[in-house]
Formats: C-alpha cells, structure tokens, sequence
C-alpha cells in the first residue's frame, strides 16, 4: 500500500524522543495568512518566540511532494514565495503529496500530521468555524472536526470574528472539545477579547493549565482549544469589529464571492476598512500565541 512519505527534522525527532517541548505551527499563514514578503518574516518571527520560550518549532508543510515537520529556511522560502501553492486541509493533503505538489497546511492538517509525529502543543492564530448564514447550508471548518478527532492542544486567539461564534462554541461542543480560557473569561473573537460569549473553564496559573491540557490529553478522546485573547495594546472592540465585518460581509455579498474565497475576501475588506489595523492585531496575536505554545509545552514537560 502506497503511504504519504512524512519527513521529521532531525531535530524535532530527537526532541520528541528525548521528550523535550515541541511546538507545532501552521504554515497557511504563510502561504495564505499574509501577504509577501511579510509572510516570510512573520514565519521566522513565530520560530523565534517559540525557542525563546524554551521550545522547539516544528513549522509544518507539504514541499515538493513530501510532507515536512520541522522546516528549514529554503522549505520556508518555498511556501512564503513559491507559484502554485496550494492551502491545505486534511481532504487536500493526499492530493498535493501525489502529485509532487507544496502547500501550507491549516489549522486542521497541521493538527492532524503534527499528532501523529507526536507533538501534543500547536500553536496558530485562530480556528476557523462556522461561517455565517443560512442554517441549512452548513459551511462548518474542517478545524473544528478534526479537534473533535485528534489528540493535540491547539492555542488560538479564539475563532475569527467573521464567522457565527455562538455555532462555532456549539459544534465544539458536540465534538467533545473542551475551550479553556486563558486568563480569559469570554471566548476571544480574534481581532478582539470580547465577544459576549461566557467560557464554562477559565485557568489563571500556566502549571494548572499544563495539567488540565494533559489530563484531557491523556484521555485519547480528542483535542482542546487554549484561547489566549490578542494583547490588549492592540485589540479592538468588540463593536468596531462587528461594523467592520457586516460591511465587508455585505461587499462580498455584492461582488459574488461565495465558498472558499469569502475568507480571504472579507480580510482583505477588513484591513482596508480598518485602516490596516485588523493586520497588525494579527500579527501580534500570532507571536502571543506562540509565545503561550511554548510555555505551555514547557510547563507539561514539567509534568512527565
């Protein structure tokens, strides 16, 4: 039976064998998330905070074919400025390794192929969800089924503020994923804290939250969503973010965009209308949330 052939950077493999803190991140951000050549900064930026917190990245990514755990700056040149890169979900990984393809992984993939390398910690900027709209049509992440599946802590600045939040807490729920805020009591609606929505568990101290994490870890049923709110010098209000995002949901209404391309579109919308604030709000949620990755995989290495 042919199988995808997975390469594990040396030393990520002899990380986890020694059973040091490995942080996994996703590379659709820099395929996908932001535009060039920030996104190559960004990349290095996240790998940065993550050893400054005392673990080691594991950047994940398809290239040229083969699925890499762990890369190098040439595999990170190639997704940050390569032509026909393709973002990744689970349903697309098969399809890009067969045909000799690249692409930057989602939050879903990443979990998926960081799992079963065996890093427990993943570290992005946030999930996606259930996308706003007609109940009939339901446009549901592949993230929130693949946390319902699979054995990893991912830390995120809650679901982006575009999709139906209060659906999106719902279907993590009926996967059985537990969303435990970090010095936070509402779940964070990405480009701000507040988004009404009360969180059932809150954790204030890192070594108790290293313990919830790997309690429910260890009991094989799934993953959990560590919600770490954007840094408050640069959040938005909950009230200009709903304005904002109506608006551009209304403009993509109006020029046809449909499916896939929404995303992409109303952030793109909401940058501009913001003045390019939502850019810089998640660009410092995403070096927060590493930085969070990093200690919460030290803390439960403590634990070992």
């Amino acid at each position: 039976m042919l199988r995808i052939e997975s390469i594990v950077a040396p030393d990520v493999s002899a990380a986890l064998a020694a059973g040091a803190p490995v942080v996994a991140l996703e590379s659709s951000l820099i395929t996908h998330g932001f535009p060039r050549p920030e996104n190559l900064e960004i990349a290095l930026q996240l790998e940065a905070a993550v050893r400054a917190g005392g673990a080691l990245p594991a950047t994940v990514g398809i290239v040229s074919g083969k699925v890499r755990i762990g890369l190098d700056e040439a595999a990170l040149q190639i997704l940050a400025n390569g032509a026909g890169v393709e973002k990744c979900s689970v349903r697309d990984i098969g399809y890009v390794c067969a045909t000799g393809g690249s692409g930057g992984t989602t939050v879903a993939a990443t979990a998926r192929l960081a799992a079963s390398a065996g890093i427990a910690v993943l570290a992005t900027g946030g999930i996606g969800g259930v996308h706003r709209g007609d109940a009939s049509y339901l446009d549901i992440s592949a993230d929130l089924i693949e946390l319902g599946r699979t054995r990893i802590a991912v830390v995120a600045a809650g679901a982006k503020a575009l999709l139906d939040l209060p659906a999106t807490l719902e279907a993590l729920e009926t996967q059985g994923v537990p969303v435990i805020g970090y010095r936070c009591g509402e779940f964070p609606a990405f480009y701000t804290a507040e988004s009404g929505l009360q969180l059932k568990h809150r954790v204030d101290d890192l070594s108790r939250l290293a313990r919830v994490v790997a309690t429910h870890l260890a009991l094989e049923a799934g993953g959990m969503l560590v919600c770490n709110p954007p840094p408050r010098a640069f959040a938005l209000t909950r009230a200009e973010v709903e304005d904002y995002v109506r608006a551009a949901l209304d403009e993509a209404n109006k020029a046809g965009v449909t499916g896939s391309a929404v995303t992409p579109f109303v952030l793109q919308a909401l940058g501009r209308r913001s003045g390019g604030r939502t850019g810089a709000v998640n660009r410092a949620l995403v070096i927060a949330n590493a930085e969070l990755g990093a200690a919460l995989a030290v803390a439960m290495g403590v634990l070992q």
